[in-house]
């Protein structure tokens, strides 16, 4: 059987290539990478939130050809059932499917005015009062998980969602936004996973920015 492919676009600033990226790795599917310069029409306006399909990232594997990162999820839960992306409990699982699709579809106001920017730290930063009602839905969302898993994941065992939610920790971070100290501890944890800490590295290395992105807020 040929290696799964993933097509993804810029480290740095594509939060879907991130999840789509982090569920394949926490799956254990063995992939090769395909990287789309942020120069791509199609791939600069997926991470200007201006693509009404998100066609990246793109996973391809024994004939089929996956491109939603929800379905990547779902897609990944089947053909590596073993490596736990939803939980075993019937009533956490659907729970974890709530907020993955949460994430998925929602928190428009947070995407466009905290956008993923790896290598930007903005201190102090301004944030818009309907970005601050997504912030507190998430913080609301993690609250809960953590309080009734016990941590250290969302699920206690890692699971899609912190694939899902891992950009938002990302956003987090670069924005300072404030959190509990739960929540703190939460972001650094993910932040330290192996997997992560490959994502940002090679994020770092990217040359490409995206002026539009860049702003001095």
């Amino acid at each position: 059987m040929a290696k799964a492919t993933l097509t993804i676009s810029s480290r740095n600033y594509s939060s879907w290539s991130m999840r789509g990226w982090l569920l394949t790795k926490f799956s254990g599917l063995e992939f090769d990478e395909i990287v789309v310069s942020p120069d791509d029409a199609a791939a600069r306006a997926e991470i200007l939130l201006l693509s009404s399909s998100i066609l990246v990232p793109c996973l391809r594997h024994d004939g089929a050809v996956v491109w939603d990162t929800l379905a990547i999820a779902e897609y990944l839960n089947e053909v590596r059932p073993d490596a736990g992306l939803l939980p075993q409990d019937r009533l956490l699982r659907a729970r974890c499917r709530s907020i993955c699709g949460e994430i998925h579809s929602g928190f428009t106001n947070l995407r466009s005015s905290l956008p993923v920017n790896l290598k930007a730290h903005i201190p102090g930063f301004k944030i818009w009062s309907r970005a601050q009602a997504d912030i507190d839905r998430i913080v609301t969302i993690w609250s809960d998980c953590l309080a009734e898993s016990g941590g250290p994941f969302l699920f206690g065992e890692r699971s899609m969602a912190d694939a899902m939610y891992a950009p938002v920790a990302t956003r987090f971070r670069t924005y300072d936004v404030p959190l509990s100290d739960r929540l703190a501890a939460y972001v650094d944890f993910i932040m330290q996973l192996p997997e992560m800490q490959q994502w940002v590295a090679a994020a770092k290395l990217e040359p490409a920015e995206i002026e539009e992105l860049e702003v001095d807020f």
